[in-house]
């Protein structure tokens, strides 16, 4: 497959505002140059301002999916997103564990929506950290999400020396790598944090004040996956998604009365209008009037 277009392989909910999950998944991954394929774990109705209903998908019937992609177009890279319960992570890691062997593997732990709605089932989180994570080739967690994985008290990770702690304990966990993501922390600067057993990176931005990040942990994960299924070092694959992140932040289009969605499309030029055609005769015939 060298040369050919990256291929992710997506496995998480669907987002009916179009913000978040496979939909933003499906327009990260395409806008970076790369195929997208789904699973959909899940179809949810919500909007900016939150989640009415889900609707879960059979476990069986998330693991049709995956396999049937993975033995047709394949993948170089599986990206997870909401995963509900545990009888649906059990099945998700049984086809990474034989179909998706030597494939990398990016896990977004989403636990709960922007608004506040939950997304995974309390009896699950077990099976998350001890079936799911060692089978990762990266995890990106924000803050409280990584103290839930951890059993650490809410708002307990409070500086970047706490979250370099954390990062390490996530790693014993048996992932490849941790982006440990700073954005609950206050203050104007922005850390991220990525820890590998051998090597720490941390990325400090200023803060973008804005209410459109609906989403925005899907499309981090997503476009370091397409890095990722495009060769990258899981460092250039992490900085590069963060940047493509911050411009689709600031150029959000601001819709919705909530937490809007981001500008997944900034990287796509713009359709070029045509020039005017003229037929040949009627163009020599004005240069001879110009002449």
């Amino acid at each position: 497959m060298a040369g050919a277009t990256p291929r992710v392989l997506i496995v998480a909910g669907s987002d009916s505002g179009g913000g978040a999950g496979i939909q933003a998944d499906i327009k990260t991954v395409t806008a970076l140059g790369g195929y997208a394929a789904t699973a959909v774990t899940a179809l949810t109705a919500q909007d900016t301002l939150g989640v009415a209903g889900v609707i879960p998908t059979p476990p069986a019937f998330v693991q049709l999916q995956m396999r049937m992609i993975l033995a047709d177009i394949g993948a170089d890279c599986i990206k997870t997103g909401m995963l509900h319960d545990a009888q649906v992570l059990e099945a998700v890691c049984q086809v990474l564990e034989r179909e998706g062997q030597g494939i990398p593997a990016v896990i977004d732990p989403v636990m709960v929506a922007k608004g506040g709605a939950p997304l995974i089932d309390d009896s699950a989180l077990e099976r998350l950290t001890a079936r799911l994570l060692p089978l990762s080739t990266l995890i990106t967690p924000n803050l409280r999400e990584a103290e839930r994985l951890l059993s650490l008290p809410t708002e307990s990770i409070t500086d970047l020396s706490a979250m370099e702690t954390a990062a390490r304990q996530l790693l014993s966990l048996g992932c490849g790598h941790v982006l440990l993501k700073g954005g609950h922390l206050p203050g104007s600067r922005l850390y991220d944090l990525l820890m590998s057993p051998d090597h720490i990176e941390i990325f400090e931005d200023e803060r973008l004040e804005t209410p459109h990040t609906h989403g925005t942990g899907c499309t981090l994960a997503s476009a370091i996956a397409v890095g990722l299924a495009a060769g990258m070092p899981t460092v250039e694959a992490v900085g590069r998604a963060r940047r493509y992140l911050r411009e689709a932040i600031r150029t959000a289009p601001g819709l919705g009365k909530g937490h809007g969605p981001v500008n997944h499309a900034h990287t796509v030029r713009p359709f070029e209008q045509p020039a005017p055609h003229r037929e040949p005769e009627r163009e020599r015939d004005r240069e001879r009037e110009r002449g």
